[in-house]
């Protein structure tokens, strides 16, 4: 159990990490646009919707259910 655990977290943790610098290459094409707030924004939104991401591709939402 604790080896699919940590596999489990090590996934999340790729998964979440993947979204994020595919959304930072498009907060890179528009930082000259952005003011710091609005760096600050986008990552608070990178990671959460990261986080959703991988929790939604690993079948997280139904688990919770079980």
């Amino acid at each position: 159990m604790g080896q699919l655990m940590t596999r489990t977290v090590l996934l999340t943790a790729a998964l979440t990490g993947t979204f994020c610098a595919l959304f930072a290459l498009v907060v890179e094409a528009m930082t000259d646009i952005f003011r710091l707030w609005q760096l600050i924004l986008a990552s608070f939104v990178s990671g959460s919707l990261g986080s959703l991401f991988a929790q939604t591709a690993l079948g997280r939402w139904n688990a919770g259910r079980r």
